[in-house]
């Protein structure tokens, strides 16, 4: 799984790649042919006294040298912008595969998965990737190389080899297996994480009315601990592992030390091979110490690389139309054709035959009980979802065989839970149409009611909104929500829900403004109160996911009994009679 993802975000910078593996090379043969050098200059300059040769041979060093220092800095930088350019091609890709996901995959992978996939996970494959163009490629070569270098310098002590290197191999194997299941709970631990500190932020002010502070403390105290863990568990193994190779790395340096100088002593091997040996040995034994590093490093990497691949290996069950079609005139009729919608693996469908038409000029309401189905049917329209069966036609078309965004662009949404962004009153609200001039963002407040207070800010139209929104009150994010969708001048105004958190002075006036502004749209509100949508043109009663009854207040007080319930239960008799 690492490497597919290597290979496809690694294909744009290939030519940069091997010019990486050039820069290594350079390095690994240079710091594999300084220590001949070493030995020569000690053989048969320091020991002769020869100083032509000492300036001679130390030029050449010093040279080497710098050519090593040159390639490692080159070598850093390249390393770098491919491993950054890397993430953030991932990262994008990532963004744009969760932005085309619908509700369903939304809800299967969840909200702190997700952005622990695009942050934590990224971060790992990226480091893997960093420390391999720097050491991956080199350790080997350097290792072999070494192997050889040694071999040619002195046979007899590179028998110690076969016996410091296959006991550095067992090691580093059984630890590996006790810590490779690790790096992947390791991720799972950090969603946990995750998941508890967006519940705690998003709900502080529910977790203090029920004085619940202690309670979540000590919830994310324990998750907490358990991340703990499990690193510690990971960084016992690491506190076992690095001693115990540096252990047989000294170990063999002393045995090297001790044989070679019975060879010197018996005249076997001049002292400048053994300075060369020892560095060949140290060279191999750092070679299998990168090897470990990375070793460690690739498992949690390619953990996190299923993860990421999960993601972007999953199909948004709402896919956008191969050949799509466009309506002749866009009227923003609006049709459901015995809509059925259920969840996967749900015995009972949220909405079963549903059939109606809205048409431009007219208001459609939506009511019913909680769990009716409301905001299902709301959501089927701009096909954050799809029906299971039936069709949902928009100027006569399957919206199945519109294109996404050409739907989008005729809708404006209100969604049940106001959301605003980061930035001022006047970048929120231009989300609806870049273009729009403050006349045309004024104008829309004041149809929504939100002229008075945005006009008492100090800075206006400027003035700050907090991410989501929080520094406005309920009523006041619904209102610049409702200005948003105005601004957008849509064929189809959908609103969830929207009037809630308003009192029923404000709820009059933005209903009246509204009709009149959108007398040529389609609009669609879903409402739990009455008053709200007393005047509708139709109104559709849904009961346990089916119709209840179509048609206008005076209609369905007649009619319907779901309907009159749901009046009586809200307004006097002659409230609702009049």
């Amino acid at each position: 799984m690492l490497t597919t993802v290597l290979r496809k975000y690694l294909a744009p910078y290939r030519a940069t790649v091997m010019g990486i593996t050039v820069l290594l090379l350079i390095q690994t043969i240079t710091n594999l042919y300084l220590p001949n050098l070493n030995a020569d200059l000690i053989n048969n300059g320091v020991t002769k006294g020869d100083i032509h040769y000492i300036w001679h041979i130390g030029l050449i060093m010093l040279a080497s040298s710098a050519l090593i220092m040159g390639a490692s800095v080159w070598l850093a930088y390249l390393s770098s912008k491919v491993s950054m350019a890397f993430g953030r091609d991932m990262r994008d890709d990532v963004f744009s595969t969760v932005e085309g996901f619908s509700a369903r995959e939304l809800n299967q992978f969840g909200a702190p998965s997700l952005i622990t996939r695009n942050t934590n996970d990224v971060q790992q494959v990226q480091m893997v990737l960093f420390m391999g163009l720097t050491m991956m490629v080199g350790a080997p070569i350097t290792g072999v190389g070494a192997v050889i270098m040694a071999v040619h310098t002195n046979a007899t002590l590179s028998l110690l080899l076969l016996v410091s290197v296959p006991i550095m191999s067992l090691l580093i194997f059984f630890l590996l297996r006790r810590v490779v299941p690790l790096f992947r709970t390791t991720q799972l631990k950090v969603d946990r994480i995750n998941l508890i500190l967006r519940e705690q932020i998003a709900g502080i002010r529910v977790i203090r009315a029920f004085v619940k502070t202690r309670e979540e403390e000590a919830r994310f105290a324990a998750s907490n601990q358990d991340l703990m863990d499990v690193q510690l568990k990971v960084t016992r193994t690491f506190a076992i592992m690095f001693p115990a190779l540096m252990l047989i790395l000294n170990l063999s340096s002393v045995a090297v030390l001790w044989v070679g100088g019975h060879l010197i002593n018996t005249g076997s091997m001049p002292i400048g091979n053994l300075m060369a040996f020892l560095t060949y040995i140290m060279q191999i034994l750092s070679s299998v110490m990168m090897a470990v590093m990375m070793s460690l490093m690739i498992p949690r990497a390619a953990a996190s690389a299923e993860r990421i691949k999960e993601v972007l290996d999953t199909p948004s069950s709402v896919g956008d139309a191969i050949n799509p079609l466009t309506p002749a005139k866009r009227e923003g009729v609006l049709t459901f054709d015995f809509v059925e919608y259920r969840y996967p693996g749900a015995e009972h469908p949220v909405l079963s035959n549903i059939s109606f038409t809205a048409h431009p000029g007219q208001v459609t309401a939506i009511v019913g009980s909680t769990g009716s189905g409301k905001t299902t049917l709301l959501n089927l329209i701009p096909r954050f979802i799809d029906p299971t069966s039936g069709r949902v036609l928009l100027d006569g078309i399957d919206v199945k065989d519109q294109s996404l965004e050409g739907i989008w662009s005729e809708i404006g949404l209100v969604p049940q839970r106001s959301f605003l962004f980061g930035g001022t009153i006047a970048e929120n609200l231009r989300y609806g149409d870049l273009n729009a001039s403050d006349e045309e963002l004024w104008a829309a407040l004041e149809i929504a009611q939100g002229k008075d207070f945005v006009s008492e800010l100090a800075d206006g139209l400027q003035s700050r909104v907090a991410q989501g929104g929080t520094n406005f009150s309920g009523g006041q994010r619904q209102r610049l929500s409702i200005a948003r969708a105005i601004v957008k001048n849509p064929r189809i105004y959908l609103l969830d829900d929207s009037f809630s958190a308003l009192d029923y002075t404000t709820d009059a006036k933005l209903r009246v403004a509204l009709e009149d502004h959108a007398k040529d749209s389609t609009v669609i509100i879903v409402a739990q109160r009455v008053s709200t949508i007393l005047s509708a043109n139709q109104i559709i009663v849904l009961n346990e996911g089916k119709i209840d009854g179509i048609g206008t207040h005076a209609d369905l007080m007649n009619t319907c009994k779901t309907y009159q319930e749901i009046v009586l239960s809200q307004l006097s008799p002659e409230e609702a009679a009049s």
